[in-house]
């Protein structure tokens, strides 16, 4: 999502569509044939206000963590036809963006609140003490995760990515935000920079803001919503490539990440079809990237002909000569009602040895599989998609990941989903056992 609860200077023209249209209600559940919906978890108590809204996960062995504007969930999903709570941990300040590595987990804050604490409540941006930025909570114990550590950044951490250091004991976060005005005495203009925290593992209280490197030292280019590059939304890392892709609001790029502390700009894109570069997904060699737009903030509905194809889509971008070369747009072909909010967010890769898989949440447009192994023709291979959420809200599938045989969405409103694809384009990925998963920290499988 783009548009930030206190300091929402980005997006303040993006409001919920006012009419509605005469599509299947929410609880009719539609799916490709190929897809099964295996499993449901409701949002319960601390997270049962609408509110309280769900939004990105993260995996590790045979648990998955999903963050929370309110805090976050840790599951068991031994049996993901069973997933069952483990705990819930209530630690308010959206958006918690959320990673895991070994008993650590960081959850990314980006609203202005009153302290730190896990109990604080909202405040002012424009108040010098108000704070935003990194919490560091120990889960060694599933049952009972220790809040143990936090990092005030400029502009908070509307997400972050985890970055393996060069040493086995050390991980970096490359922390993204945006939003700067002169009125936030901790997040004045120019902002064309990331944060990078440095956690050494053994010693996270330690955790520390080691870079702000500038990645736009002449100036960000104009988004299509009209106004400039002020920092990064989000950025997907390839470290065994010294790669990454940076979706940074007017404009998509590629960094060398050779040095972790002081990443550089090796290729810049902009589109005058996309409204704000929100998120990237390489495929498996290294040789493609996803970029998606969200154009309208993540809370608008955009999945209509009026839109058009080009517009809150991906692109497919070729990575040629260290160049980032367009081929083409995908969009999910299934029309929206005018009440749903929907428009391309996170995904990661079905893992298909030779194919270029994705799957993606779409909010209310669902959960979409598609292959990009064709990077000028990708076309959707299933899907599954709800009716539109009563009462009127910002809902349906912030993110949805595959991960050991199944595809896991968070559903902002209505909690875990659990997705199965049997497909013989598919299939293969059933024999992938990952350890781990952090989607915007991608690994060669």
């Amino acid at each position: 999502m783009t548009s930030r609860p206190v300091r929402a200077l980005a997006l303040a023209g993006a409001a919920l569509i006012l009419t509605s249209s005469p599509v299947h209600a929410a609880d009719d559940v539609r799916t490709s044939a190929n897809v099964e919906h295996v499993a449901n978890v409701p949002k319960q108590a601390p997270f049962a206000s609408r509110q309280a809204k769900q939004s990105d996960l993260a995996f590790q062995g045979h648990y998955a963590y999903q963050g929370n504007y309110h805090g976050f969930t840790v599951y068991d999903i031994a049996n993901p036809a069973k997933p069952k709570v483990v705990s819930r941990v209530s630690c308010y300040g959206a958006q918690g963006d959320i990673t895991v590595k070994d008993d650590l987990l960081f959850l990314s804050v980006d609203e202005s609140v009153a302290g730190d604490s896990c109990r604080t409540t909202g405040a002012s941006a424009t108040e010098k003490g108000a704070w935003e930025g990194i919490r560091i909570f120990d889960i060694s114990s599933k049952k009972r995760p220790k809040y143990i550590k936090s990092i005030e950044t400029a502009c908070g951490s509307h997400t972050h990515t985890l970055v393996p250091g060069k040493s086995k004991d050390t991980v970096y976060l490359y922390v993204s935000s945006y939003g700067p005005g002169d009125i936030f005495p901790d997040c004045k203009p120019p902002h064309d920079r990331i944060s990078i925290v440095k956690v050494p593992l053994k010693k996270p209280k330690t955790a520390r803001i080691v870079a702000r490197p500038v990645l736009f030292p002449g100036g960000g280019n104009e988004r299509g919503d009209g106004a400039t590059t002020s920092g990064c939304h989000d950025i997907t890392v390839y470290p065994s490539r010294n790669l990454a892709a940076g979706a940074c609001m007017g404009d998509g790029v590629l960094m060398d990440i050779s040095d972790r502390e002081h990443p550089k700009v090796t290729a810049r894109v902009t589109d005058a079809n996309f409204a704000f570069w929100h998120s990237a997904t390489f495929n498996n060699s290294g040789t493609k990237v996803v970029f998606t737009d969200e154009l309208g903030g993540g809370s608008t509905a955009t999945c209509l002909k009026s839109t058009g194809p080009e517009r809150g889509a991906n692109a497919v971008y070729d990575i040629t000569g260290g160049k980032l070369v367009h081929r083409s747009y995908y969009k999910i072909p299934r029309e929206q009602g005018r009440s749903e909010n929907c428009v391309a967010h996170n995904g990661s890769l079905v893992p298909v040895k030779g194919r270029d898989i994705m799957v993606q949440g779409w909010y209310q447009g669902g959960v979409s599989v598609w292959d990009f192994t064709d990077s000028a023709r990708p076309q959707e291979i299933g899907y599954f998609d709800r009716g539109p959420f009563k009462p009127r809200d910002m809902a349906g599938s912030w993110s949805a990941y595959y991960y050991n045989g199944h595809v896991y969405s968070s559903d902002i409103q209505l909690g875990l989903d659990v997705l199965r694809i049997r497909d013989p384009r598919t299939d293969p990925a059933a024999g992938v056992r990952l350890t781990s998963l952090n989607a915007q920290t991608q690994y060669a499988y």
